[in-house]
């Protein structure tokens, strides 16, 4: 049986400057995401990575080609559509988490289904059921200062995951947490996406936070040099990318 095509994008290409003179970031990148892939994308500075990222959930636009998520040309929607996109279909998680400091951590993880008027008692389930998954069941009354960074991290999953979103996009999610705390990050989303089917694409300059992916696309120069698959076993994987690094110069190390 085909899996569902989440998101495709064709021929995308970004350039900054003038007509004159133009730097090109991104030269025609093609990329077909399924549901359940777990994604990392990955490159040195300059690469173009963090400009891909941007450009598939919504906040930039290419210079040209195609980005169709779940089955609708994201590029010829209206502004109010795809604000609509962004609620439903599209969930983020963010390096520097983005919590309200105002509101409890079981708000924050509610705010967006609270956003699109669901029942109280149907929030208030939801957000339980993840913190549970994440292990923030004794902390959903405690605010975003009196968490730590993997707490808060997590919170940010959960909050992304509420409304069950066609994709969540992860920019570096570990960038911030130490090395404890950004495994324990990387296997709830390694079991979110097992169990639950939760498509993921992530962007990460660490081959550790890589190899908890399926699948890992190496950037370099604005184009996808190669794609390599996990396998069965993670360190494998993880040897791997480091040996495919190497062969590379070892520069995607550079961030």
């Amino acid at each position: 049986m085909s899996r569902k095509k989440v998101l495709e994008i064709k021929n995308l290409v970004k350039s900054y400057g003038t007509k004159e003179i133009q730097a090109k970031v991104l030269k025609g990148i093609d990329l077909t995401i399924y549901e359940k892939d777990f994604i990392a994308i990955m490159g040195p500075s300059g690469s173009g990575k963090t400009t891909l990222l941007n450009i598939l959930s919504t906040i930039d636009r290419p210079t040209q080609g195609t980005v169709i998520l779940d089955g609708q040309d994201i590029l010829k929607v209206s502004n109010k559509e795809l604000s609509k996109i962004r609620r439903d279909k599209i969930g983020f998680v963010f390096q520097d988490y983005n919590l309200l400091d105002t509101m409890t951590l079981q708000d924050n993880i509610a705010l967006p289904l609270s956003l699109n008027e669901v029942k109280g008692e149907i929030c208030i389930k939801k957000t339980k059921e993840l913190a549970e998954i994440f292990g923030l069941s004794d902390h959903l009354k405690k605010y975003p200062y009196q968490l730590s960074g993997g707490q808060k991290q997590r919170g940010t999953v959960c909050r992304a995951l509420i409304t069950e979103p066609e994709i969540i996009f992860a920019d570096e999610p570990t960038g911030a947490l130490d090395s404890r705390t950004g495994r324990e990050l990387l296997e709830c989303l390694s079991r979110v996406n097992e169990d639950s089917g939760a498509t993921i694409l992530m962007v990460t300059h660490d081959s550790y936070c890589a190899s908890y992916a399926k699948e890992v696309y190496l950037l370099k120069d604005g184009m996808v040099q190669c794609k390599i698959n996990k396998g069965n076993s993670r360190k494998e994987f993880y040897d791997r990318i480091i040996d495919l690094q190497a062969a590379m110069g070892g520069d995607l190390l550079c961030e």
